[in-house]
């Protein structure tokens, strides 16, 4: 997978040769005039704000001929929609969403393969389990004059406040769960410590409870450094570390205390790293446009000890169940047969409310 364009409100970049350009000599794609795009995906990250009112948030309106539009959109209520258009052509969808506040964040992501006449939109919110995807009847094509335009902020563009990140690939990227651990994590084993990104299926590992496991299966992939994606160093020796680590910042960790009994009646809670940050505990970090996570895949959804800090493993859920999610996942090409069933997570996870709420608690 080769990540194009990655575009905040700080900074845009687009390369042809992928945003890890010092891996490949030439462009993925040949920079000529009409060049089309046939297969990408573009992934915009934005805080939910239902105020009730529909809502332009990313896109392109070009005045050529013909007229051309590209244009993420948010609904009222909470939903999401894309309109693309050519001339008098229209490619059109949109997934209706409630429940969010305004301290949570949706994922978009437009897919699409025009020589399938195939497209796609999905809806995830961020830090959730789950995913809503529509198809998008008889996609347009996207040319690569368009799509610079679009990531550079070129002509009348749009980029709402509430964006935190776009991001343009020359591939269908996967969607739902996701990996959150920087490889070089050191990883809790019956033989010490070992890089996350080293494990592979057959190994073993220790849990936060003590018991030794088999891993099924290590997953990877990379993506953009932005939003929900975005590296989090977790700093020794706070969580129990014995070293810092870099995490996503959804990765879910493992938070315990007097504090935590007090405020929310269990002994155990999660928090998502981002909710971490505070400039000693947990911080983020600087780095480039693009960076690669790993994750483990265990018989339960289990705690595992990542540099000493009880962190949680992927979780998957019944997916084996559903053969087109598990297609569009990062678990593509593994046999159902060889993936387990996730019994629902059982700890609470903190709102940012309440994780601002019991980071306030345990500094007083």
């Amino acid at each position: 997978m080769t990540w194009l364009a990655l575009r905040d409100h700080s900074d845009s970049r687009l390369s042809l040769h992928g945003l890890d350009h010092e891996t490949r000599s030439a462009p993925v794609i040949a920079d000529v005039p009409g060049q089309v795009l046939t297969r990408g995906s573009i992934v915009v990250e934005a805080r939910a704000n239902d105020d009730g009112m529909a809502r332009l948030l990313f896109g392109l309106t070009s005045a050529g001929s013909p007229s051309r539009t590209l244009m993420f959109e948010a609904l009222p209520g909470g939903g999401m929609a894309i309109v693309h258009t050519q001339g008098d052509r229209t490619a059109h969808a949109a997934i209706a969403h409630k429940g969010t506040s305004d301290d949570e964040f949706l994922r978009l992501t437009y897919a699409w393969d025009t020589k399938y006449n195939w497209a796609r939109l999905t809806l995830e919110q961020v830090g959730e389990v789950g995913a809503t995807s529509v198809a998008v009847e008889n996609p347009l094509p996207l040319t690569l004059e368009n799509l610079r335009d679009l990531m550079l902020g070129r002509g009348r563009h749009v980029f709402a406040s509430e964006v935190v990140f776009a991001a343009l690939s020359d591939q269908i990227e996967p969607i739902g769960a996701g990996p959150t651990l920087s490889p070089d994590t050191p990883v809790a084993t019956p033989w010490g410590y070992r890089n996350v990104g080293t494990l592979k299926r057959g190994d073993t590992v220790c849990t936060a409870g003590g018991d030794v496991v088999p891993v099924l299966h290590v997953v990877s992939r990379s993506v953009p450094a932005r939003g929900s994606f975005a590296p989090i160093r977790l700093r020794a020796p706070h969580f129990g570390l014995h070293q810092d680590i870099i995490v996503a910042a959804d990765q879910h960790v493992v938070i315990e205390g007097p504090e935590v009994e007090y405020l929310f009646d269990c002994k155990h809670v999660l928090m998502l790293a981002r909710h971490l940050i505070n400039g000693a505990a947990a911080r983020a970090e600087a780095g480039g446009d693009l960076v690669r996570y790993c994750q483990l895949i265990l018989p339960d959804h289990d705690t595992i000890l990542a540099g000493g800090a009880p962190v949680q493993s992927m979780y998957i859920g019944r997916i084996r169940r559903d053969t087109h999610q598990l297609a569009s996942s990062v678990m593509f090409g593994v046999d159902r047969n060889d993936l387990p069933e996730h019994e629902a997570p059982v700890l609470k996870v903190l709102k940012s409310l309440e994780a601002l709420h019991l980071a306030r608690r345990r500094a007083a």
